[in-house]
């Protein structure tokens, strides 16, 4: 089409949009060539913007930035200044948040520590909270069910954390089902009793769930809707009062969730939401006697986070995953195509992300390392199942891949090469999906060990190379290893299996020819393990673990015999 043409068309979708969404387009489209304002125009046409969304993840650039705020005590609000969030694929300012300082905390922190130690309900006190939060778990649900909410939750996802469609859309999607699998009576069934009956008549013991009161829930960058939606909800369902912060470069999308949650009747100081640096939010658990903190994040946090909160907390930390080929080969392509998502979709930013592969010589036969570098190879970042590492600069990834390089008889298997002719800024890492080959007796020394365990959260993994009667050096490996949130032992051969089973940890295990280690659905525990201050997401157990502690209630109302006597011991 010509320019005058397009004009024309787009002026004509211009006419079908709603005056909100106007609003909202309006500014930043005017420095837009007429091309990329009928794309725009086509797209927010399809999809109008939720009555409750503040900005458009279609528009936000340079010129018209969305804005972040502040929630607290149900207001919301700006700090004194502002921090800009940059585009991962283009370097430009597409957001401005409040950037609070510490000077500026003093509500947060006397919000959380004047909550109730009881809590905003407990089964004893304001029953009627589990039934108003089923409601409004039933409601969020239904409007997250509208093709134009699905649109904008994912395609905002894509903008704040480039990831693929398929990826993106995945998490309003699971956000939705757990909405759904806690709406009605649910809520109220989480804090479910059990009794026991006493030594005489009238005495029985009662156990039931109690909140902790003001808590607080800090997550990454990579799930922005997903994990901390589910999470603060979670503290929510069980009477806490809850203080997030979400890494200040994807807040905004859990802001505009708890304003779509405001808006379908979750009470506005259910929770408070804070944008800051780290430190400050440090502080505001600190000073405010955080009862209990979720946190999801680095190894290095989730320990400073345990020192200084005097243990109050629950991890779902750090994840190095393993997954392990068993010694019968089968479905070789599938097992190949499963290995390239675990290990790299999401530019495996994932914590569950596949970061060691233990391959058994009769895999090899089967040509899977090749096969899975064949897979790797097609991923793109035209349709970004390949995108920008948000916390390691290319710089950064590649002296890594080097030093593994280093151990004796590493080889790389592929990639190992920055990505090219895209704009992609330098504070983040642009690279191929990559594989460094290591030989399993190299990890006996614990200098190579210690390298070739180094967490890199982006499109990395080792593959270890194993022969029958290797097992117990496998296994030994696997237990070395400090983290022990997801694994996968691909194999049908139920000996094999329940023998790795039998003699690992990791949290969530997947297990059987078709074993992952990532992409957990919303009704399966995700979580570690083999550590008492493991926290995990999704199911009833993972919410009640998390989010209340044991209370006993011992009734014992009598009667009194007529002909007691009491005797002193």
């Amino acid at each position: 089409q010509t320019v005058s043409q397009q004009r024309a068309v787009a002026g004509r979708w211009f006419h079908r949009m709603s005056s909100s969404s106007m609003m909202a387009f309006r500014g930043v489209a005017r420095t837009w060539s007429p091309a990329r304002q009928l794309l725009a125009v086509q797209v927010r046409g399809k999809h109008a913007l939720p009555s409750w969304a503040t900005v458009d993840p279609d528009a936000m650039c340079s010129s018209s930035p969305g804005i972040g705020r502040n929630l607290c005590g149900g207001e919301w609000s700006d700090a004194a200044k502002t921090m800009d969030v940059i585009d991962p694929m283009n370097g430009e300012v597409m957001i401005k948040v409040p950037d609070t300082d510490f000077s500026e905390i003093g509500p947060y922190v006397e919000r959380m520590k004047n909550c109730p130690r009881s809590g905003l309900h407990n089964p004893l006190k304001n029953p009627e909270r589990y039934n108003l939060l089923g409601e409004v778990c039933a409601k969020a649900a239904q409007e997250m069910r509208k093709p134009e909410v699905q649109y904008f939750y994912a395609r905002l996802i894509q903008r704040l954390t480039p990831k693929s469609w398929v990826q993106a859309n995945a998490e309003p999607t699971i956000t939705r089902k757990f909405l759904e699998n806690y709406s009605c009576d649910q809520v109220r069934y989480l804090a479910k009793s059990f009794g026991v009956s006493g030594d005489h008549t009238g005495q029985n013991s009662t156990g039931i769930r109690m909140p902790f009161g003001g808590c607080g829930v800090v997550t990454p960058f990579n799930f922005p809707l997903e994990i901390p939606a589910l999470q603060t909800l979670s503290g929510v369902f069980m009477g806490n009062q809850i203080t997030t912060k979400v890494d200040e470069k994807v807040q905004l999308c859990v802001e505009q969730f708890l304003r779509m949650m405001h808006h379908v009747g979750l009470p506005k100081t259910d929770v408070d939401l804070i944008y800051s640096r780290g430190p400050v939010m440090n502080q505001i658990l600190v000073d405010g006697n955080a009862r209990m903190t979720l946190f999801t994040g680095s190894q290095h946090v989730a320990e400073k986070l345990c020192s200084d909160l005097k243990g109050k907390v629950k991890l779902e930390d750090a994840g190095f995953d393993w997954k392990v080929l068993g010694p019968d080969p089968m479905d070789v392509e599938y097992v190949a195509w499963q290995s390239d998502q675990d290990a790299y979709a999401f530019s495996g930013q994932k914590c569950s992300a596949q970061s060691m592969l233990f391959v058994h010589e009769n895999w090899n036969k089967e040509g899977i390392v090749e096969k899975l570098a064949e897979a790797a190879s097609k991923r793109s970042l035209k349709d970004l199942t390949i995108g920008p590492v948000m916390t390691w600069s290319t710089k950064r990834f590649m002296a890594h891949v080097e030093a593994c390089l280093k151990i004796p008889g590493a080889t790389l298997a592929f990639g190992g090469k920055p990505l090219t002719g895209h704009t992609i800024p330098e504070v983040y890492g642009a690279v191929e999906p990559t594989a460094v080959r290591i030989p399993i007796e190299s990890l006996k020394d614990p200098e190579c060990f210690k390298v070739a365990i180094s967490e890199l959260f982006g499109p990395f993994q080792v593959i270890v190379d194993w022969k029958e009667g290797q097992l117990p050096l496998v296994l030994q490996i696997l237990n070395s290893m400090e983290n022990h949130l997801t694994a996968g032992v691909v194999s049908n051969d139920i000996r094999f299996l329940q023998h790795v089973l039998g003699n690992t940890i990791s949290g969530t295990t997947y297990a059987g020819i078709r074993a992952r280690t990532a992409g957990a659905p919303q009704q399966h525990w995700f979580g570690p393990s083999g550590d008492p201050r493991a926290g995990g997401i999704h199911t009833p157990e993972a919410i009640k673990l998390c989010w209340s502690s044991h209370r006993e209630i011992v009734y014992d109302f009598g009667p009194v015999a007529a002909d007691w006597k009491g005797t002193q011991s």
